[in-house]
């Protein structure tokens, strides 16, 4: 599992690890619970003092959007191994 690749000038990047649909699914999940999990933090920690705030005033949205991130956070650090699927 290399996350670094060459790119056609020869200059290196950094790729995504590719992982099996099982493991992805698992960092899918981590990610998505530690996002909740910081939804609701940034709920108790910050908040929205004047209860005006759509999110910040309603624990269920902080934690919802904190999912959302979290769900859509590990693509940039993991993919599906396209070679397994097949």
């Amino acid at each position: 599992m290399e996350m670094s690749a060459e790119n056609k000038e020869g200059k290196k990047r950094l790729s995504p690890l590719k992982v099996s649909a099982h493991r992805y699914l698992w960092v899918v999940g981590a990610f998505t619970l530690l996002g909740v999990v910081g939804g609701y933090a940034y709920y108790a920690l910050i908040g929205c003092q004047s209860g005006g705030c759509a999110i910040t005033s309603n624990p269920y949205m902080s934690m919802a959007w904190g999912g959302a991130m979290g769900y859509l956070l590990p693509d940039f650090f993991v993919k599906k191994n396209k070679e397994e699927e097949k």
